[in-house]
């Protein structure tokens, strides 16, 4: 019987969360919110890639930068679109960082 009542009790604590938007856990809305003041997008025109390696190296250099959170490269329009934290990292410190892996990059935006 105890097994029960706890059960139950779980359920009701679980469903007023869903019902009430300020409940456990955060909604949709809430979490995109706090996703787009912690990360910021910027795209990156990259010279000197050539071969099918260049684009290995400049996504490796521009992960290692601290505050980086993905690394997307294109290799036929010579981009990369990263992800970053903007408290932690800048454009110019990925900048500097693909251009010590010897291939110099310059946010767009």
């Amino acid at each position: 019987m105890k097994r029960t009542g706890i059960i139950l009790a779980g359920a009701f604590a679980l469903g007023l969360a869903v019902i009430h938007p300020g409940g456990f856990l955060p909604t949709a809305a809430q979490a995109a919110s706090a996703a787009s003041q912690d990360e910021q997008t910027s795209v990156f025109d990259i010279e000197n890639m050539t071969c099918a390696l260049c684009p290995v190296t400049v996504k490796t250099a521009m992960k290692a930068v601290a505050g980086v959170k993905t690394v997307e490269i294109d290799f036929g329009t010579k981009t990369a679109t990263v992800v970053f934290d903007p408290s932690v990292a800048s454009r110019q410190t990925i900048e500097d960082a693909s251009m010590n892996a010897g291939y110099p990059a310059k946010a767009r935006d």
